[in-house]
């Protein structure tokens, strides 16, 4: 079965915000991804690991709601994690339906070897788009997640 396509009704809309938005996303977590590839870990997982660290322990529910990331899509980014011994998860004593997740030690340790490649990173995204504009764009984008 063969499907024509009306080439001008398909193409992107420069005033497509989403569009935008998404494919800006994808090139900065290839950027980040690059270069924390080289200690084994991807963009998500260093901020799963960041946000842990600071608490000591979550819920899936309060991890996911603080990622702005469905639970579904934060199980998949974690289930490396801790197959790697990175974080533990564990049913809470209080309710056995809510499970909870910790940093483990050797997952302290890769973040911690992950620090300097986080900011290679982030220098060089800053130096491509300047300092002051990544920081006005980082306060719009939090901006916009604030509840």
């Amino acid at each position: 079965m063969h499907v024509e396509f009306d080439t001008e009704a398909v193409q992107v809309s420069p005033e497509d915000d989403c569009f935008a938005i998404r494919q800006a996303a994808r090139y900065v977590t290839q950027l980040y991804d690059r270069h924390l590839g080289q200690v084994g870990l991807k963009i998500s997982q260093f901020s799963i690991m960041c946000r842990l660290r600071r608490r000591r322990w979550m819920t899936m529910k309060e991890l996911a709601d603080s990622m702005v990331m469905e639970r579904t899509t934060l199980v998949r980014a974690i289930q490396p994690l801790q197959r790697d011994g990175l974080v533990f998860t564990e049913a809470s004593r209080s309710n056995r339906r809510v499970l909870t997740v910790t940093l483990t030690t050797a997952g302290e340790e890769r973040l911690i070897a992950a620090r300097e490649h986080w900011y290679a990173a982030q220098n060089e995204f800053e130096q491509r788009f300047g300092p002051q504009r990544a920081a006005d764009l980082r306060e719009e984008l939090f901006d916009m997640t604030r509840r």
